[in-house]
């Protein structure tokens, strides 16, 4: 018996069903990204690992990221997130492109991660930036696009929401409990891993970065601060901006919330499911430093990223997973005999002209064959083009899902079809 070769491990084959659940995902980030005035856009799925080494974190760049050298010696990565490249693409048009730049994309990118539930090594992801417009009520926008998908596909705030803080406000902080600077991109990154932990484990771990022990305590006293948020004049404007955006039911503040990036510099926020199932559904935050770092002047921006595999995760678990209608056509055209090919193609190409989607079954066969093959692949109407009808000129349309058959003049048969098909689709 012959061995097939399996897929490379942590990645994903996308049958029609799962495509079609793809494409309805898309589907809708794309309308929540157009209605706040996002235009699509798109980066290369190669960098120069370079690009990620100026700022995306040691941790991503030296265990997660895909690096090969190319045939020319120079070290490339598959695209592990697409922030970098963002910031790469608007320093080259620098002073070309109009102010603010509301940019949105879904792709796939590359992470070497143990294949886990909601983490593969391939994985497509919605990425949304407004850069350009250094204010908390531009980072509440960002809050809002998130929001706004999140009841747009079902899900509540009791079931999912989002978690803010703000890294200047963390940063204030820890220097006010005598952390040096030195020492706070290791906190933060200490910090983000506080829920990841026990407690016991997470002191032992802090004390071997080399934090004091009274410093141990007072971050973990500042982690527990629900009331933090009302020092920061940024995160007061946020909430506000959120109230007004009418997405404060699914906006909370939470003091553990940093993230884990470097280039993260002030409000951050990520989605999570209440049970505490899903750690980040979605994430991200203001990165004021990103666009000069890459070699183009300080621009700020904020941006947020979402998988697709913990969302649709998230979305099974809530019961709002759909199930897409995965028939690329939306009538078959019958054939009974090799004689009557041409016209069978001919009543297809007539249905086209007219914008139906259409399949024509390739080789005569026995009527219930070819319905049945419809009503499998999706298919609700069927056109029927037999002896009797082609005696009368006539044809006849069958819909699966009722069961009806009318008969009419091959001539009538396209505004019928569109009368039944596409009218229904416009109203």
């Amino acid at each position: 018996m012959k061995t097939i070769i399996s897929p490379v491990k942590g990645t994903r084959d996308f049958y029609p069903e799962a495509m079609a659940l793809r494409q309805w995902l898309y589907g809708e980030l794309a309308r929540v990204s157009r209605s706040f005035g996002y235009q699509e856009y798109e980066g290369p799925c190669l960098e120069s690992l370079a690009l990620y080494e100026a700022k995306s974190g040691e941790e991503l760049v030296k265990e997660q990221a895909f690096c090969f050298a190319d045939r020319g010696g120079d070290q490339i990565a598959l695209r592990p997130e697409l922030t970098p490249s963002l910031a790469r693409m608007v320093a080259a048009r620098q002073g070309q492109l109009p102010l603010p730049i509301r940019w949105w994309s879904f792709g796939p990118f590359w992470r070497y991660e143990r294949p886990q539930k909601g983490r593969t090594r391939e994985f497509f992801q919605w990425n949304v930036d407004l850069v350009g417009v250094e204010s908390p009520e531009a980072d509440a926008e960002l809050a809002a696009v998130a929001a706004t998908f999140l009841r747009n596909v079902g899900l509540m705030p009791s079931q999912v929401y989002l978690q803010v803080n703000n890294r200047r406000l963390v940063e204030t902080e820890l220097a006010r409990l005598g952390v040096a600077s030195e020492q706070r991109g290791m906190v933060f990154r200490l910090i983000d891993r506080r829920d990841k932990m026990r407690a016991s484990e997470w002191d032992a771990y802090a004390a071997e970065q080399g934090l004091s022990a009274s410093s141990i305590r007072g971050i973990a006293l500042l982690l527990e601060d629900k009331e933090l948020w009302k020092k920061s004049e940024e995160l007061q404007s946020f909430f506000g901006a959120v109230k007004a955006l009418g997405v404060e039911e699914y906006v909370e503040y939470d003091p553990t919330i940093v993230r884990g990036l470097d280039y993260y510099t002030g409000t951050v926020f990520e989605a999570r499911d209440r049970d505490g199932e899903f750690r980040a559904v979605l994430g991200g935050g203001r990165y004021d430093n990103l666009v000069g770092d890459v070699g183009g002047d300080r621009l700020p921006g904020f941006g947020f990223a979402m998988g697709d595999v913990v969302i649709q995760l998230v979305l099974a678990k809530f019961g709002r997973l759909p199930t897409p209608r995965t028939a690329s056509a939306q009538v078959l055209v019958t054939t009974f005999a090799a004689s009557e090919l041409n016209t069978s193609l001919d009543l297809a190409r007539r249905l086209r002209e007219v914008g139906i989607l259409v399949e024509w079954y390739p080789k005569p066969d026995r009527l219930p064959k070819q319905l049945k093959y419809a009503d499998q692949a999706g298919i609700r109407f069927a056109v029927i083009c037999g002896p009797d009808e082609m005696a009368r000129s006539s044809v006849s349309l069958k819909d699966l899902a009722t069961r009806e058959q009318i008969e009419m003049k091959v001539e009538d048969l396209a505004v019928e079809v569109r009368r039944r098909v596409l009218d229904p689709l416009m109203a």
